[in-house]
């Protein structure tokens, strides 16, 4: 074994990523979510990016399906993921030891690049009464599997809700493609996605049955928003699914983060695919079509991975 073996052989059992000194290629995967979500194909289009623009780095990326954003962290933390996409409210609880994290911080997680807004929808079932998100105190919601964003944004609003037992609905955690069938059969009466439209998987279950989008306002918006940094207002277009007017709500973003033990060349090989090109990377999906090079080093959950500042000094971001 050469010393660049040995050395390489110590530093990836310390999870450290390291390239290789020829032109081997290095994999390199990508936690995304479920198939018929929009954090897979969002992350196969950084892949695309990341490929498409390989040159001399050797580095090949891979978009996995994963159960989402719970999950990447927790991947990203055991070195099973090199990189994830994560609601910034997981990120900031698990870089700051809240929620799942309590007491046991994610230290060593580190941002890439924000990606495109997610704001909570839930579309429920007409004739159930549900107006608003008070609503659904009692009723039968899909709020996603366990270790999802969804879920975990879904006990937040519960907590802040403040309902008594009596009051709690009834919560299941269907697969995507179990949803639809579900909500116009009845055996859900609402569906709560934390997404970027426009959505496929929103404008098939309005399109399936008889059914509408809940507004997400008023005082429990208010509350969320004045304690939690990472959550924003936002509106739902209308447009987007044949709607009279746009529906209020509030959410989170997208953020690719990754271990502070990544190589700093991985990281900064991905930041110029993508920033570099960053209208190449808007065509790739309609929920990134807004995007701009400066918005996504803003309000990050967790700090910035060196190689990502490097390559944003380098392209004239950061100072």
């Amino acid at each position: 074994m050469s010393t660049f073996q040995r050395v390489a052989a110590l530093l990836s059992a310390l999870g450290v990523l390291v390239l290789p000194a020829r032109a081997e290629l290095v994999f390199v995967s990508i936690g995304t979510g479920e198939v018929k979500g929009l954090y897979y194909p969002v992350g196969r289009a950084i892949c695309e990016l990341g490929n498409q623009h390989l040159g001399a780095s050797r580095v090949y990326y891979s978009a996995e399906v994963t159960p989402g954003s719970v999950y990447n962290v927790s991947a990203v933390q055991s070195g099973e993921l090199e990189f994830g996409i994560v609601q910034s409210d997981v990120g900031f609880a698990a870089y700051n030891g809240k929620g799942a994290w309590k007491d046991k911080p994610f230290g060593g997680l580190r941002s890439v690049f924000g990606l495109h807004s997610e704001l909570v929808t839930v579309i429920a079932r007409s004739g159930e009464g549900i107006r608003e998100v008070t609503d659904l105190a009692g009723k039968r919601i899909n709020v996603g599997e366990a270790r999802s964003g969804t879920r975990a944004t879904w006990a937040l609003i519960e907590a802040a809700l403040g309902w008594d037992k009596a009051q709690r609905p009834h919560l299941t955690q269907l697969r995507a493609d179990e949803i639809t069938r579900a909500l116009c059969t009845g055996e859900i009466d609402a569906n709560l996605q934390i997404v970027g439209h426009p959505s496929d998987a929103v404008r098939d279950q309005l399109s399936a049955c008889d059914a509408n989008l809940v507004p997400i306002t008023g005082p429990i918006v208010d509350k969320l928003l004045n304690s939690e940094p990472y959550y924003h207002r936002g509106n739902i277009s209308g447009d987007s699914y044949g709607l009279p007017g746009d529906v209020p709500s509030f959410g989170v973003r997208a953020v690719l983060m990754t271990s502070a033990n990544m190589d700093p060349r991985v990281v900064d090989v991905l930041v110029h695919a993508v920033i570099a090109h960053i209208t190449e990377f808007q065509r790739l999906h309609p929920v990134l079509e807004c995007l701009t090079a400066r918005e996504m080093i803003d309000g990050l959950p967790a700090p910035l991975h060196p190689g990502a500042i490097q390559a944003y000094k380098e392209l004239g971001l950061l100072k």
